[in-house]
């Protein structure tokens, strides 16, 4: 039988994003969360969480999602200055100054000790909060099933090749116990068996599936080394606009795909809505312009909505 995982990323973004996700979560729509460290509202947005757990028909799982393109760095800028921009903010809004690091060999060898101390101050931030929701969850006796440390990232930077050996290498010394790490492998066959819908997808995000394709190879590796499951993950071709009527014409091939492979299939949302008011430098105006403030993002929160009666089906 498919295992399926409905997922938000981006809780505590920004205040009016986690509400947002809050809401699902009152709901019981969403199987897992991924929570956001380094930003400035991270405290405050969590005080949401332990408030509203108690009220919750069961906690998500939460995941922490590593951000190295946005928001600050916790590690301290003079920690690691190849990730940082002026003004110590991690840097810019796109994988692109990250993805550079994996293929310049005389920054190399600095970026992954750079990236590691960060990865480190952002786990220990975010589990410290994540162990205090599950705290509050077990004292009120809401359900949850998380077993141990889960780890996503912002715009999936952890799959490129510099940032996931720093990432594996901080969870072997630290010895921490994994549950599940993102693997970014989504299959395409699916889309492009759909001819009508060719023109509804963004070209650049072939590109990214492709790319990122190339890497899940080794998060896969990883997984069948260290006992964890093995998934596909939906919601990079449609990523910005994963909407009802695209996700339930497409679901029963993509479904069908992932019970013959034996895969958890992960399907990825973002239904959090940042205001204008919110948009700060820690996200940029132009990311803010391109994502958080777009009207999809409600067009997201309402697919969330129908996705249980949709699975459900098979």
């Amino acid at each position: 039988m498919l295992a399926t995982d409905v997922h938000a990323d981006d809780y505590a973004l920004t205040t009016h994003t986690s509400e947002d996700i809050l809401d699902c979560m009152k709901k019981g729509q969403l199987d897992s969360i991924s929570v956001l460290p380094n930003m400035s509202c991270f405290q405050t947005c969590m005080e949401l969480l332990y408030a509203a757990v108690p009220t919750l028909p069961f906690l998500p799982k939460l995941s922490v999602h590593l951000d190295l393109v946005e928001g600050r760095s916790l590690a301290g800028a003079s920690a690691v200055p190849l990730l940082v921009k002026d003004g110590g903010g991690l840097m810019g809004h796109s994988w692109g100054g990250v993805f550079l690091l994996s293929y310049l060999p005389w920054k190399r060898r600095a970026a992954k000790q750079q990236l590691k101390r960060e990865i480190r101050a952002q786990i220990a931030a975010a589990q410290t909060a994540i162990g205090r929701a599950e705290d509050i969850a077990k004292e009120h006796h809401i359900p949850h099933a998380q077993r141990g440390l889960r780890i996503d990232s912002h715009q999936h930077v952890h799959m490129i090749p510099v940032v996931w050996e720093a990432l594996t290498e901080v969870i072997a010394e630290d010895g921490y116990t994994v549950e599940y790490i993102r693997n970014a492998k989504e299959m395409l066959g699916a889309f492009l068996s759909e001819v009508s819908l060719w023109r509804t997808y963004r070209p650049i995000n072939f590109i990214k599936n492709r790319l990122l394709s190339i890497y899940s190879h080794r998060a896969d590796r990883y997984a069948k080394a260290h006992g964890l499951e093995q998934m596909y993950l939906w919601g990079l071709v449609m990523s910005g606009r994963m909407d009802h009527a695209r996700i339930a014409r497409l679901y029963p091939k993509i479904a069908a795909k992932a019970e013959r492979d034996g895969r958890v299939l992960e399907i990825l949302f973002h239904p959090g809505q940042t205001t204008p008011e919110e948009v700060s430098e820690e996200i940029g105006r132009e990311a803010a312009k391109d994502f958080y403030l777009k009207r999809d993002r409600h067009t997201e929160l309402e697919a969330v909505g129908r996705m249980k009666e949709l699975t459900a089906r098979g």
